[in-house]
């Protein structure tokens, strides 16, 4: 379902930093639906199609979430949000967590008082150009006019590089994905701006995305990951743990298409936690033992969520990279279930 209805009240002034009331998990519950925060529309990763069902590498983490706390994956609020409201909305009360390409940073963690629970994607910023624009580094960029996101960290680390490097650029404001699109569409700016991936999901909507290029400067670290609101613990470690799962699942070979059978076979001791046929983990949560099979059986583990949205045979095309497993050379890693 698509929760536009909830953000009609919410401006983008007024964001309260405070702690959140504890609770959410109980909201969650006698609501019977988690109010899940997504992209806008971003290709890949959290995009409606025209019968409103939502798909992506974000809305299978709270699809995760949905299955993990109720049950049922189904029974998720997807509520569509912008850069300039995102905040907003979860520091209100409107979603109970933000799964959207949202950076970790400090003010966002401790001024403005959310806790990210992990990261979902290894990421960092990087510039889109048309191929005809004749340019093959970001060095080459100087006097170009660029479409960036306000109110986002491409904003800033744009600043940041061009200064660096003794460059100058023309600002071109952008609201949405859409808006991005439109304008660098319609040659209204020579270069976009934003974290690789969402570049690699905007050029994948173009109808031309050979006539495009992604430029190999990438100029910031930005770890990606959904977050919560300060102050309720509880709900925080459901989160967590959740996101830990799929990627734990990975790692020890728990598929969606094997999971049922390996909860009742396997003798490895962390999947027999994982999957809640020992141990206590799930009561230690407030959830069931199978909190954590019904989260991977929801769409896959964190493999299968990549590889089914965003990866190299998808349109969007990314490869794991820094975004594979650990034993795998990447940085995937999720602490022991014990």
């Amino acid at each position: 379902m698509k929760g536009t209805a909830l953000l009609g009240a919410l401006g983008v002034a007024g964001l309260t930093v405070g702690g959140a009331a504890a609770g959410t998990l109980d909201d969650v519950k006698a609501r019977g639906m988690l109010n899940c925060g997504v992209s806008e529309g971003m290709v890949g990763f959290a995009a409606a199609d025209v019968n409103d069902h939502w798909d992506g590498f974000d809305v299978g983490m709270c699809r995760a979430l949905a299955a993990a706390v109720l049950g049922d994956p189904s029974a998720v609020n997807f509520v569509p949000t912008t850069n300039k409201i995102r905040f907003t909305a979860l520091a209100s009360g409107q979603i109970d967590v933000l799964a959207r390409n949202t950076t970790w940073t400090f003010s966002r963690d401790v001024n403005q008082q959310f806790d990210f629970v992990g990261i979902n994607y290894y990421d960092g910023q990087g510039f889109l150009v048309p191929k005809e624009l004749g340019v093959s580094s970001a060095k080459e960029l100087n006097g170009k006019a660029i479409c960036v996101q306000v109110g986002s960290t491409a904003e800033l680390n744009l600043a940041d590089y061009f200064r660096k490097n003794n460059m100058e650029y023309t600002t071109v404001p952008i609201d949405t994905v859409a808006d991005a699109q439109d304008r660098y569409l319609a040659g209204e700016c020579n270069v976009y701006t934003t974290d690789a991936s969402g570049l690699a999901a905007t050029r994948a909507t173009f109808q031309n995305p050979k006539d495009h290029v992604v430029l190999p400067e990438i100029i910031s670290k930005e770890p990606l990951g959904p977050l919560v609101r300060h102050g309720d613990n509880e709900w925080g470690d459901i989160v967590r743990w959740t996101l830990n799962a799929l990627i734990a699942a990975e790692e020890y070979g728990v598929t969606s298409a094997n999971v049922d059978e390996l909860s009742g076979v396997t003798d490895n001791p962390e999947i027999k936690r994982l999957l809640g046929t020992s141990g206590s983990l799930g009561e230690m949560l407030g959830l069931s033992p199978d909190w954590a099979k019904r989260a991977i059986m929801a769409g896959g583990n964190y493999g299968e969520l990549f590889e089914k949205n965003i990866g190299q045979n998808t349109p969007v095309g990314l490869s794991r990279g820094l975004n594979a497993q650990w034993i795998d050379g990447g940085l995937l890693y999720a602490p022991p279930f014990r």
